[in-house]
């Protein structure tokens, strides 16, 4: 159905104090957010996350919430991005991929959503191909005036890795390109713990993270294990497990035998219903 405003020409014309001028008309806004949207690359698991269904059970998942509200607002004119951290099933992508949705639309950005691993495989790929270049696939990760780097630090690290992740976050910092990353790692300066951002990233990049983005730290239930609406028991029960893991992770802090035994027993216990049905739901995924 053609546009009663504009007739499908994307311009109105009005008069305004005696004089015609042609303005856009809303439709061709409204057109382009939707183009901008369905080529941002967000996957299909996560295209029904938004702000507004975001589970916030805890006051972590709050203040996330709170930072990410304010960050759009704000947008473009911010001086920071957003590093989401926490285990798996807090809610992190989810909250990246509504910051990237509700930016597009309200903002007209131009934005896309890459899964680390697969960021990479296309670099990688492109190393064999004869029609795409190593910067044929970076461009628009380079240039998008907002990215989101999703799951950071889940690929196995070595140099290369290193040099890749290094050339996109030093790039977006240096060219104030605001940008979303999620990750399961930890911010730890110890040399030790081999699931810090230190370790998989590199100083140097873990260093720009920080400069560049407010450290937003993410604690909750796993919402694939509890589902969409944990009780204060299971809410309660998360944060000893993860209280468990993170001792595990501190030098020296290993669990005697019987507290390593009664971890690993309530982590690797069967999935119940809530797990099986569950397919994004309000609290998103890792």
């Amino acid at each position: 159905m053609a546009c009663e405003q504009c007739h499908d020409s994307s311009w109105v014309i009005e008069v305004v104090d005696g004089v015609e001028r042609v303005r856009r008309c809303d439709c061709w806004r409204t057109t382009l957010s939707a183009h901008q949207l369905e080529h941002a690359r967000i996957p299909q698991r996560y295209r029904h996350c938004e702000l507004t269904n975001f589970e916030q059970n805890t006051d972590s998942l709050r203040e996330a919430h709170r930072r990410a509200r304010a960050f759009v607002e704000a947008f473009p004119v911010v001086d920071r991005g957003l590093l989401l951290r926490g285990r798996h099933g807090v809610g992190k992508t989810h909250l990246a991929v509504a910051i990237l949705k509700t930016v597009i639309r309200q903002k007209r950005a131009r934005g896309y959503f890459y899964e680390t691993r697969e960021l990479l495989k296309l670099v990688r790929d492109s190393f064999a191909s004869g029609d795409v270049s190593e910067m044929d696939v970076l461009r628009p990760v380079l240039d998008a005036d907002l990215l989101v780097l999703d799951d950071l630090g889940a690929e196995k690290t070595s140099e290369w890795v290193q040099e890749t992740l290094g050339l996109v976050v030093n790039t977006r910092y240096s060219e104030r390109r605001p940008t979303v990353f999620t990750t399961n790692l930890a911010n730890s300066t110890s040399l030790e713990d081999l699931q810090s951002m230190r370790a998989q990233l590199g100083e140097r990049t873990r260093s720009r993270l920080l400069e560049m983005c407010w450290d937003v730290e993410m604690d909750g239930p796993d919402v694939r294990e509890y589902g969409l609406h944990p009780t204060p028991a299971d809410i309660a029960r998360a944060e000893r497990e993860r209280e468990l893991l993170e001792r595990q992770r501190r030098p020296g802090g290993g669990f005697p035998d019987r507290a390593r035994g009664m971890a690993r027993a309530s982590l690797s216990r069967p999935a119940g219903p809530a797990d099986v049905k569950w397919a994004g739901g309000k609290g998103g995924s890792a």
